[in-house]
């Protein structure tokens, strides 16, 4: 499967098709609905290993081509954290453009259940940035292909904290291998976002007694991090912080060739989705300057893993269970990584479709 780096997004329609030549997705879906303003992107990437599932972004994109590239690098990271997890999914994603808090509406919401309903199970859904378990209840009243719907329904609720465990015990992974011992007592980790996922995360963090800086441009969010101790920087600051742990978790493409020459930090490990703008030159440029990356469809696949439990009957505590194997698998990775003389998101990758291959070899005959 080809890399998606910074892509140069096409211009014309037979340029995207060869641009999914490249990235080998299996379907786009645009959807379009005058009358409730909704204007979204459906990727599928790949469902060799089952339906492909994957959150529902809304964001205010800048422009088209900004969400189409963003469609197509988080529905091609779900194959593999799908894939590097041991679950029957394939990857997919979705985005819907417009300002969530002005746009989003009931209707817009179910009209965009009616577009995967017509996708007859072939996309599942589910919350992301942007959206709600709510939004997730009016789009199941369209159709039955969504996930992360309320516990009082027979979901799992809202994933954001099962993320936030899984992307804490991938932290604790990573100082393990770099200092031998996996306590964060005393160890420093800047968190940049704390949104839904990132405070979670630093509540795990306080309570083993990590050093903690915070930056978010939400000031009640930051106000609840002072109270937990976290000393705010400004967003831009974080890269030059002197810590032991850098934890991104908010948006993507933030390592890139500024921002990893002025890490300090030995250990880059948190729960953002597709953080290496480019995952070949900036997962070696991070190798060659000695700092330990966890590969971000790994550490973070706890959310994947919780809306995934729903299928045989909501437990949380199982879906924990599963969760906490992240530690075991990021250890595994950095040893694939040191023995292929590879850096760790290629490692992850490498991982992620051997499985995807060897399942295609089951399913070679019906």
């Amino acid at each position: 499967m080809a890399d998606i780096k910074t892509m140069n997004m096409p211009a014309t329609i037979f340029d995207l098709f060869a641009g999914l030549e490249s990235t080998q997705h299996e379907q786009i879906v645009f959807c379009q609905d005058n009358a409730t303003g909704l204007k979204a992107i459906i990727a599928i990437h790949n469902t060799v290993l089952g339906p492909g599932l994957g959150g529902t972004r809304m964001w205010a994109y800048a422009n088209e081509k900004d969400a189409v590239r963003d469609v197509l690098r988080l529905s091609r990271s779900m194959t593999y954290k799908a894939s590097v997890a041991g679950l029957n999914l394939g990857g997919a994603k979705a985005v819907i453009i417009g300002d969530a808090k002005t746009l989003k509406s009931e209707a817009l919401m179910r009209k965009f259940g009616r577009f995967i309903e017509n996708l007859n199970g072939k996309y599942i859904t589910a919350e992301d940035v942007g959206t709600t378990t709510r939004d997730m209840e009016y789009v199941n009243m369209e159709t039955d292909h969504v996930v992360g719907l309320p516990e009082m329904m027979g979901g799992g609720g809202d994933p954001s904290p099962v993320t936030a465990f899984g992307t804490y015990m991938g932290i604790k992974a990573s100082v393990k291998k770099v200092w031998g011992s996996d306590s964060l007592n005393g160890k420093s980790v800047a968190v940049q976002g704390i949104g839904k996922v990132g405070m979670h995360l630093l509540e795990h963090l306080s309570k083993e007694g990590a050093a903690l800086y915070v930056a978010d441009i939400n000031e009640s969010a930051l106000k609840h991090a002072a109270e937990l101790g976290a000393i705010p920087v400004s967003g831009d600051d974080m890269y030059d912080l002197d810590v032991d742990v850098f934890a991104p978790c908010a948006l993507g493409a933030i390592l890139n060739n500024n921002s990893i020459s002025r890490l300090k930090c030995q250990v880059v490990a948190g729960a953002a989705n597709n953080q290496l703008e480019d995952e070949k030159v900036h997962g070696d440029m991070l190798k060659a300057k000695g700092i330990l990356y966890a590969p971000d469809f790994v550490i973070n696949a706890g959310g994947l893993m919780n809306v995934y439990s729903e299928y045989n009957g909501y437990v949380r505590q199982q879906a924990m269970a599963q969760t906490e194997n992240i530690y075991k698998t990021i250890l595994d990775i950095y040893s694939l990584a040191e023995t292929q003389n590879v850096n760790n998101q290629q490692a992850a990758i490498k991982l992620a479709e051997k499985r995807i291959h060897d399942v295609m070899l089951v399913h070679s005959t019906y």
